[in-house]
């Protein structure tokens, strides 16, 4: 087996020195230029990110779905937490929930303009987090499962996933939604898309982990 990793780092070093380095051969093209003209789309991380490395990107979520498992699984044997202190006082609950507000329509902002601007899927889901934590700190825990549990969250979190890793997978072999005209929301193929995919993900995949954390831990 080692002589086997051993003639595999041979021939991947092999073949970084005989496949040309397309971007050094033209030099006169610049790297971010010609991955978001590839692309379709202005900002070049998106284009790498679901894109060039959409296979990454693939056990990105994944890995964030097993790490929400593994948090479920890790708590399951605990007692949970007798008394959950929350805010009280009527302007930090206000000023939560406009917090709240604020960082929900950011999330919204970035899920659909994130591959037109810094920005994108992740950045979108961490900001709807957000959201969710300051809510959560605002109401009593069992409305907020109860609105979990009424709207079926995990199940629209799985199927985000399963949707997400269809369209990626589709997009590796190839075959690619059109780009549209560059600039415009409605562009960039398939990207779009995905990036809402992956803030749905991530935001909802947030609200399970704080539900577990404040069922076993306590908000303070």
């Amino acid at each position: 087996m080692r002589w086997l990793y051993l003639a595999a780092g041979i021939a991947l070093y092999l073949k970084m020195l005989v496949i040309p380095n397309f971007v050094a051969a033209a030099p006169e093209v610049e790297a971010v230029a010609a991955i978001a003209q590839e692309a379709g789309v202005p900002n070049a991380v998106s284009g790498i990110i679901f894109r060039n490395r959409v296979y990454d990107t693939i056990f990105e979520v994944v890995v964030f779905t097993i790490s929400i498992m593994g948090a479920r699984y890790l708590l399951a044997n605990e007692q949970p937490c007798g008394k959950i202190r929350q805010l009280t006082d009527q302007p930090s609950i206000v000023l939560a929930r406009l917090g709240a507000t604020i960082s929900a329509l950011v999330g919204v902002e970035l899920a659909l303009r994130g591959h037109l601007s810094p920005g994108g899927g992740f950045a979108a889901g961490v900001a709807g987090g957000t959201a969710i934590g300051l809510v959560a700190i605002t109401i009593s825990a069992a409305d907020l499962e109860a609105i979990y549990q009424r709207w079926q969250i995990a199940t629209w979190e799985k199927i985000s996933v399963l949707i997400f890793i269809v369209l990626a997978v589709v997009t590796l072999t190839g075959l690619e939604l059109p780009h549209g005209t560059l600039y415009e929301i409605l562009s960039g193929g398939s990207i779009p898309i995905l990036n809402v995919l992956v803030a749905i993900k991530v935001a909802l995949g947030s609200w399970a982990a704080i539900l577990l954390f404040i069922r076993y831990r306590g908000l303070f």
